[in-house]
């Protein structure tokens, strides 16, 4: 993975639980920012602040010296903070005042955890959580992981974690509390999209990620399952595609169903293959703070006009994998098949306030070629197909024959 000290290395991405924690956040590691300045020692022991801005910051003084000197620990669980701890906390609240839920302060702890994540080496259950309609949702469980294997689907809604209830909690407070040794059982009390709600023991174990998979099925189309956007996975990519040419086959899948995104720059990579130089891949749009950055084609664009694509689609479909999927069906390339994408659309830049603390803030967010808000909508497929119990069941990928039955027509058409 590239170095998290390289500015602005864009991950387009959400909370993860037990695997690289970059997937799901979006994130560039840029240098320090001013937002305001909390600079020199205050008569109460605190740090003072002065600010640029009109700011009037004395109902937080007032309550700063109200709790400073009348404060008194009354249970176990009640102490008096340290001043580093109370400007740690100030600064948690300010950053969850925007209500944005993948903007918030890592104090030196959980800083530590994210630069952990970002790593990979650390152990959890391999799966990717976010916040959808204010409730912890699961985007995608990894293949293989535990929480595959406990049965854990993309829309669960996660309601308690280990009985603590997780109504108001961060993305990153439910990953402190999700991760941990191998070996060890975490419960989740989950809500289904049929509305029955149960608890599910998942047993923690050491991760490790899957990028991509082949397959040449019997009936001449070709599948390549993208499980992640890893730095290498352009590169596993590009020799995935040279196995398709080499197969001597015109219909492709690609499968990016569970693919909770990744780095931007792999995103941008992939849909070059099938792109001319200069098409727009996505539109980086950071309101009215910067003008809209355009990632372009790089041109590698190796495939004739013959080629027959789709792409597959579902709801733990998100971020690179939104980019990359609306990109190649926005600029004709393919056609989307399954179900409606996650709607993960937002980079964050994580930025050091001091050496052992870190404030993850959204900087922007994503549009399609057409200007089509990857956030607030998600990606609707051209043919949608859900599974049902009866195909989980009977073991009947629905969505993967819909796409060969598409691919296989004698009149497919873009």
């Amino acid at each position: 993975m590239k170095n998290p000290s390289i500015k602005k290395s864009s991950l387009i991405v959400l909370a993860i639980v037990g695997i690289v924690g970059a997937f799901g956040l979006g994130f560039g590691l840029g240098e320090k920012k001013a937002f305001s300045t909390f600079a020199t020692e205050s008569s109460s022991g605190l740090l003072s602040a002065t600010s640029s801005s009109e700011i009037d910051l004395a109902p937080f003084w007032k309550s700063l010296d109200t709790l400073n000197s009348k404060f008194v620990a009354t249970t176990a669980s009640s102490s008096i903070p340290s001043d580093k701890e109370k400007v740690y906390g100030a600064i948690t609240g300010l950053a969850a005042s925007y209500g944005d839920p993948y903007t918030t302060f890592f104090p030196p702890k959980e800083s530590a955890a994210f630069a952990e994540e970002v790593r990979g080496d650390f152990e959890g259950i391999g799966m990717e959580i976010g916040i959808k309609d204010n409730v912890l949702t699961v985007i995608a469980p990894l293949k293989g992981t535990p929480s595959e294997k406990a049965g854990m689907k993309p829309g669960d809604q996660v309601l308690k974690i280990n009985k603590v209830f997780t109504n108001g909690m961060t993305v990153e407070d439910a990953v402190s509390k999700i991760r941990g040794p191998k070996g060890t059982v975490v419960t989740l009390t989950v809500k289904q999209s049929d509305g029955t709600t149960k608890d599910v023991p998942v047993t923690r174990d050491t991760i490790k990620i899957p990028t991509i998979d082949t397959k040449m099925r019997d009936d001449g189309v070709f599948v390549l399952s993208l499980y992640t956007f890893s730095a290498n996975s352009a590169n596993l990519f590009r020799d995935a595609l040279r196995e398709f040419i080499l197969s001597g086959s015109d219909k492709l899948v690609l499968d990016l169903r569970g693919n909770p995104g990744g780095y931007l720059e792999s995103a941008v990579d992939m849909a070059s293959f099938f792109l001319p130089i200069g098409k727009t891949i996505v539109i980086e749009d950071n309101g009215t703070k910067e003008k809209q950055i355009i990632e372009k084609s790089r041109g590698y664009n190796v495939f004739t006009p013959n080629l027959k694509m789709v792409v597959l689609i579902d709801g733990g479909s998100a971020s690179a994998s939104e980019i990359l999927a609306g990109a190649l069906h926005e600029q004709g390339i393919a056609k989307l098949v399954g179900e409606k994408s996650f709607g993960k659309g937002s980079v964050q830049e994580v930025i050091e306030i001091t050496p052992d603390t870190a404030l993850k803030v959204t900087i922007a967010k994503w549009l399609t070629p057409s200007g089509h808000s990857i956030s607030q909508n998600g990606l609707e497929p051209d043919v949608k197909v859900a599974i049902t119990k009866k195909d989980i069941e009977k073991k009947f990928d629905s969505q993967m024959e819909k796409a060969a039955e598409i691919l296989r027509d004698a009149n497919y058409k873009l």
